[in-house]
């Protein structure tokens, strides 16, 4: 094992296994297309340690044909589909840079937003395909000039979501109001997840009061993230959810470490702490909440 200058091991490391949990649990949210290694060795080290389904989730059209294959050929694997807020905006002023796989481009205009969420749409019919998302907004990485792009974009989905009974997946960073606005203005989908929840306690409370699940990733972990454990200690048992949102959000002490499934037990035990509940009761909640919200 290659070690860092202190004698330990290097950032680019993956972390050991976790003692196994009891009972089996489901991650909510990973992109197991942007992590080392084969999909069947992901599962396997998953399982290995009680998380025996994982949601592949889509953030462009590679990435979303990607995910509606894996889960065909995986029974471990359900997907979700969508262009990523981000991806928006880029489809429409041809910026290469981003989530998109397809290389450089001109700009595309509506046009080919269009004919981007026509494709999104077909994929969406697909019974291997649970949930549309993630969509959303995000006003961290998009400037004003984006925002038009991404509200419409996320508008569509939800029309998407709703036409094929699937589950929407929100991705929300910096843009609380405004995804609350666009969802009471749309009409949620009668199954509506906020990934790797960002908000506080008050914001849990008005998200329980619509329905909406909240999805816990591994950054409730971390010393900084108070606002995330209240949210966690106040959020109604039926609507938790855990994910990794792997490669991303390695939860402590392995944070800037690579995230998988695998990892999702130190999560799960972190979240169990907040709760005050033993780690099985927990799972258990959790297991049964994501497959009643993804419709499994």
């Amino acid at each position: 094992m290659p070690l860092n200058s202190q004698g330990g091991p290097g950032r680019d490391d993956a972390p050991p296994l976790p003692a196994p949990l009891r009972v089996p649990v489901a991650d909510s949210h990973t992109h197991l297309d942007m992590q080392a290694g084969t999909v069947a060795e992901a599962l396997e080290r998953a399982a290995s340690v009680g998380v025996t389904t994982v949601v592949q989730v889509g953030c462009d059209l590679a990435g979303s044909r990607w995910a509606a294959e894996t889960a065909a050929e995986y029974d471990a694997v359900h997907a979700t589909v969508a262009l990523h807020p981000n991806e928006a905006p880029r489809i429409v002023h041809g910026d290469p840079d981003g989530w998109s796989r397809q290389g450089a481009r001109e700009p595309g205009g509506d046009a080919a937003l269009d004919e981007a969420l026509a494709e999104i749409d077909r994929l969406a019919a697909l019974d291997q395909v649970k949930g549309v998302g993630e969509t959303g907004l995000d006003h961290f990485r998009t400037g004003p000039e984006g925002k038009d792009a991404q509200e419409r974009s996320f508008r569509a989905h939800i029309e998407i979501a709703k036409r094929h009974g699937k589950t929407l997946v929100i991705h929300d960073r910096d843009a609380h109001e405004d995804v609350l606005r666009v969802l009471k203005e749309e009409g949620a989908p009668e199954r509506t997840v906020f990934h790797c929840y960002s908000g506080d306690a008050e914001m849990a409370r008005v998200c329980a009061r619509a329905g909406y699940y909240l999805s816990f990733a591994g950054n409730v972990t971390f010393k900084n993230a108070r606002n995330l454990r209240d949210a966690l200690a106040v959020a109604p048992t039926e609507l938790v959810l855990v994910e990794t949102d792997a490669p991303f959000l390695t939860p402590a002490p392995y944070r800037g470490r690579p995230n998988a499934p695998y990892l999702i037990p130190v999560t799960v035990r972190a979240m169990a702490a907040v709760r005050g509940v033993d780690e099985d009761t927990l799972a258990a909640a959790l297991a049964a909440n994501t497959a009643r919200a993804f419709g499994y």
